[in-house]
This record gives C-alpha cells, sequence and structure tokens, in this order.
C-alpha cells in the first residue's frame, strides 16, 4: 500500500518516509527523489534513516507518484513512493 497525502496546489509541504525499520543497523548513504512533470522539488535532505522532499505546484484533481531512492552505507538500494494527491484547502 502506498501511503497517499492531501496537498493544496499553493502549499510548500514536506514529506518524509522513515527507513529505520527497513534499514536494520544500516544507514541511508544517499538519496533522491523523482517526481513526475506538474509538481515541483523544492529541495530534499536526508538523514541516516529519514528522508525528506519539499513540494510546491501540482494541479487540482490530478494524482502524483512520488518515489524516492536511497543507497545505503552497506551498499543496498531500495525504492518508496508516496501519492500526493491535490486538493483545495
Amino acid at each position: 500500500m502506498i501511503p497517499t497525502y492531501d496537498k493544496d496546489p499553493n502549499a510548500v509541504v514536506d514529506y518524509s518516509i522513515d527507513w529505520a525499520t527497513w534499514l536494520g543497523t544500516d544507514t541511508i548513504a544517499t538519496s533522491a527523489w523523482t517526481v513526475p512533470t506538474g509538481i515541483t522539488t523544492v529541495t530534499n535532505t536526508n538523514t541516516t534513516t529519514t528522508t525528506t522532499v519539499w513540494l510546491s505546484g501540482g494541479s487540482l484533481g490530478q494524482r502524483y507518484l512520488c518515489t524516492n531512492h536511497i543507497t545505503t552505507a552497506g551498499g543496498r538500494q531500495e525504492d518508496q513512493s508516496i501519492m500526493i494527491v491535490m486538493e483545495s484547502r
């Protein structure tokens, strides 16, 4: 099940993924977000166990699948996605 979040097109909001359970004793070395055309990545950051993306824009009624790709210090790679649904607030 992909986590789904509502966002107003005028809002600039952060969304985070907690990777701690999946990581075990490993840590996040790099993180990159892929977002579709129509929504904009303002910035993205990560700690050793959590990734965060700040998003702006979007069109009312649209759904955007945003995917986070991490590489761990141990060399593992994994993707996790979130769904952003545009609604007026």
